[in-house]
């Protein structure tokens, strides 16, 4: 899937410090989109390990999730062996650009932080995001609903505090998220009706890892954040001098705070929902 990040490497850390954010705007739109009586089927694109589907299993019937890494769906079937029946979840491996299901199968199709891995065929087209989104309509039942988690160019210039210390990965990183307006006109294109979007402020991609000053100085910490892939090893080099010369002087955790201060205010990931008309 992504042509940036080594997900074989990440997917040894990656649970460490990664964690579902947004749960409750996910859920509170799931559980708005069942219908009483019926199964209510859920396609997990771009699964990684799992933790999205971890977390709303008990919320839906059924769980079809797929990822392209099969070392990172080997974590999420190990994390699932011992605790969902095997009627609840299935993982495939496959591309979500090409999904390996039938038409109107699912009453749900989620992509959480993945779209910005798919290739464009030219700049700023977008031809990943557009193919993943036209298979999600193909595969959705009538009324079903597409959920998208994302960040937008805000979130990364003010909702990460690090990012500025690597800013070729920014610059990249910039030109891979789709722009808000662009999204909503490109669902809209393939068929679904856009029903709104919503930002979840108090949540962080990397948990309690995130406020971990130290973190950029620690090679585990940044596989786990595809950001630091896009950097080049002089860029990383540079912001690890940046981080132990602020740590040696004691102005660490007051430099962390400056930058973070405004994540606050525009959070770290957006989620639009759609549905299919």
């Amino acid at each position: 899937m992504s042509r940036y990040e080594n997900y074989s490497e990440a997917a040894k850390y990656y649970d460490k410090t990664r964690v579902p954010t947004g749960g409750e705007t996910l859920i509170g739109v799931l559980e708005l989109s069942r219908q009483s009586g019926s199964e209510f089927r859920l396609l997990d694109a771009g699964c990684g390990t799992g933790a999205y589907s971890e977390l709303v299993l008990p919320h839906v019937d059924r769980i079809d999730a797929i990822d392209i890494n099969p070392d990172m769906l080997a974590v999420g079937r190990k994390k699932f062996a011992n605790g969902a029946p095997d009627a609840c979840i299935t993982f495939h491996q496959g591309s979500i650009e090409n999904l390996p299901f039938e038409a109107v199968q699912f009453d749900a199709v989620m992509f959480n932080q993945v779209l910005h891995h798919l290739e464009s065929a030219q700049e700023g087209d977008f031809s990943g995001h557009r193919n993943a989104l036209a298979e999600a309509h193909r595969v959705l039942r009538s009324g079903g609903v597409v959920i998208v988690n994302c960040t937008s160019h805000e979130q990364l210039r003010h909702g990460y505090w690090y990012l500025h210390l690597i800013p070729t990965a920014l610059r990249a990183l910039h030109d891979r998220c789709i722009p808000a307006a662009k999204l909503e006109a490109m669902l809209s294109e393939i068929g679904f009706a856009v029903e709104g979007r919503f930002v979840p402020l108090d949540g962080v991609l990397q948990g309690a890892a995130y406020v971990d000053a130290e973190g950029p100085l620690k090679p585990e910490w940044r596989k786990t954040e595809s950001s630091w892939a896009l950097a080049p090893e002089e860029e990383i080099a540079s912001a690890e001098a940046k981080i132990r010369e602020l740590r040696k002087s004691g102005d660490l955790d007051t430099y962390m705070g400056e930058f973070d201060a405004k994540r606050r205010q525009v959070g770290q990931t957006t989620f639009f929902v759609a549905r299919k008309v």
